[in-house]
């Protein structure tokens, strides 16, 4: 089933802890601090994949979570960094935050965007030595990762896309000119998701055809799927109202085209071609509309095939070509909201041979007891916050 939207949490990985460790060797009985730095946790990442089709992957994968950097060792040696959590999402995807805001869109292929930031290395005890401090028995405990929810939304990227109200024929025009396979009957409202199709010219040109399920009056206000189903033609460059000429065809056009002008997002700014369908049945039909927009006007049969080989073949010439954007191929989103964040936090969480102590001001207990849990803290585990020594619960 075609998924345009899904809800995932991602968790970004934990810092690693810095190495609480002393040099002990033969003929060296008072070996100095040697603990190496922890790791970097890896980031969650979305990248924009064009040969990816919908989110249907992420409706069985909902908590994504990247890997913890490793520990520091003795020796100095560093813990190597986590490894990022990569997720591919088709081009034209949105990424919401909680609250509903617009966070970044992934409207370009190798678009990226990373969603949580991991959490940085601790220091070990070899980097607390000082001229007073010659000894230190602590050693920095790596932060947790960034930690939110997200929604994805994906709007079709598409050469042209078919509307029309429900049963007028898109599906079958879709089956005729491209190598799409929509389900297609003979009753309202078959098309419950949007499809796309590809349509091939003698000369390689390739095309991309989205038929959006029918619209009914006042879908620009949600009533049924409206919503769901306009927000698909966002994206598109030319509209083809698809229209059944059995029935009165301007009324038709004008039904769909105040939809469209009520729903907003430029929709019906956008290019038109109009295609009269079922003239098997209509071998007349009238369409007297008179609009700049309207590039074509195209009378057909899905049913006997009658005028569909001039469609398809005229489709290539008045839909016009995509504007080519240079640019790296790894790019940033072309929308990206940017949330300044602290370079540090004014507290740290430091591990003791005994247990932890926290330095600088001391953080909320709901953030402690987070970071506690991260650095592996059990029932019973002293902290030190200030003057006061709790006793983990």
């Amino acid at each position: 089933m075609f998924s345009d939207r899904a809800r995932i949490h991602v968790q970004a990985g934990k810092g690693g802890d810095g190495g609480l460790s002393f040099r002990r060797e033969k003929f060296v009985p008072k070996g100095g601090p040697d603990g190496g730095d922890g790791g970097r946790g890896g980031d969650v990442v979305l990248v924009a994949d064009a040969s990816l089709r919908d989110l249907s992957s992420l409706q069985r994968r909902r908590w994504i979570k990247a890997e913890r950097g490793r520990n520091g060792g003795g020796s100095r040696r560093s813990g190597a960094d986590g490894a990022d959590a990569v997720l591919r999402v088709p081009v034209g995807t949105q990424v919401l935050g909680a609250d509903g805001g617009l966070l970044a869109d992934l409207a370009h292929a190798e678009a990226r965007v990373v969603l949580a930031h991991g959490g940085h290395g601790g220091r070990g005890n070899a980097r607390f030595v000082s001229s007073t401090r010659r000894a230190p028995r602590f050693a920095e405990v790596g932060p947790p990762g960034e930690e939110r929810d997200v929604e994805l939304h994906l709007k079709l990227l598409a050469d042209a896309a078919l509307v029309g109200l429900p049963n007028a024929g898109k599906s079958s025009l879709l089956a005729r000119i491209s190598n799409a396979r929509p389900k297609v009957a003979d009753y309202p409202f078959t098309t419950l998701q949007p499809v796309l199709g590809t349509v091939d010219s003698p000369d390689g040109r390739q095309l991309v055809v989205a038929d959006v399920p029918g619209l009914i009056e006042r879908a620009s206000e949600g009533v049924g799927l409206g919503h769901e189903f306009l927000a698909h033609l966002e994206r598109a460059r030319t509209l083809v109202h698809v229209i059944d000429a059995s029935k009165p065809a301007d009324d038709q056009w004008r039904t769909i085209d105040a939809e469209l002008g009520a729903y907003g997002a430029g929709l019906d700014e956008r290019p038109q071609l109009v295609v009269l369908n079922k003239v098997d049945i209509a071998p007349e039909p009238r369409f007297t509309v008179d609009d700049p927009r309207i590039r074509a006007v195209f009378r057909l049969s899905c049913a006997t095939g009658a005028g569909v080989d001039d469609f398809k073949r005229r489709l290539f010439a008045l839909v016009p070509e995509p504007a080519v954007e240079g640019g790296p191929a790894d790019q940033l989103a072309d929308f990206l909201v940017y949330r300044p964040q602290p370079r540090t936090r004014p507290w740290r969480l430091l591990r003791t041979e005994d247990g932890f102590r926290v330095l600088g001001t001391p953080p909320s207990e709901e953030e402690l007891e987070r970071a506690l849990k991260a650095a592996g803290a059990r029932k019973g585990a002293t902290v030190e916050v200030g003057d006061e020594e709790l006793e983990l619960a």
